[in-house]
């Protein structure tokens, strides 16, 4: 079984929350119901979700800080998410964490796909925290790959009912798209979304 490397995933991630202001709290983002802090502390609670599946326990806290609710941010909330950020990437390290079955706060599901789901999360609202704050975002070859197989899974036609409520409707994008575009298409995001005072 390969392990999962959340380590550029979660580097990345750690940048953009620690590169966030507090003025933007409060603007809006490509997850249309969340606002910039909603998004910030729905990370901070998928962070401690994700860890608990790895060691297959909860990690208290968690529940609070995913509901995606700016008012329940901690003080300290940056340096908070990024130590947890690190604890993430290293709990998925661990060739243990990948056998039998686990839970990813309510959902149960296999270890080796709560690590997709982990690195998939990471990946996808890295980008959605950095389109909204106007910071750089890059994301490694290699997660890519990995996201990009997890997404295509249920973005066909014939998997439509699959999707659920966790991800908008598919955005329809060239095949010639770069590999980014594709993915955040396949999770219902338009690459070209910018917040509504960015600078073009």
């Amino acid at each position: 079984m390969d392990l999962i490397d959340l380590g550029p995933a979660t580097a990345t991630m750690r940048r953009l929350v620690l590169g966030t202001r507090e003025d933007q709290l409060g603007d809006p983002t490509p997850c249309s119901d969340y606002t910039v802090g909603d998004l910030v502390q729905h990370i901070g609670g998928l962070t401690l979700a994700f860890t608990g599946a790895a060691h297959k326990q909860p990690v208290p806290g968690a529940e609070q800080r995913g509901t995606g609710d700016a008012s329940k941010l901690e003080t300290g909330w940056r340096l908070l998410i990024a130590r947890d950020l690190e604890v993430l990437a290293e709990s998925w390290r661990n060739p243990a964490a990948y056998h039998g079955s686990t839970m990813a706060g309510p959902v149960e599901l296999p270890g080796a796909e709560a690590a997709v789901v982990a690195l998939n999360e990471t990946v996808v609202h890295g980008w959605d925290l950095a389109a909204a704050t106007g910071q750089r975002y890059a994301v490694d070859p290699t997660s890519l790959a990995i996201c990009t197989d997890f997404a295509r899974a249920f973005s066909t036609p014939e998997t439509a009912a699959m999707r659920g409520d966790a991800f908008g409707a598919v955005v329809e994008v060239p095949e010639d798209a770069p590999a980014l575009t594709r993915l955040l298409g396949m999770m219902g995001r338009h690459a070209d979304w910018r917040a509504p005072h960015a600078v073009s």
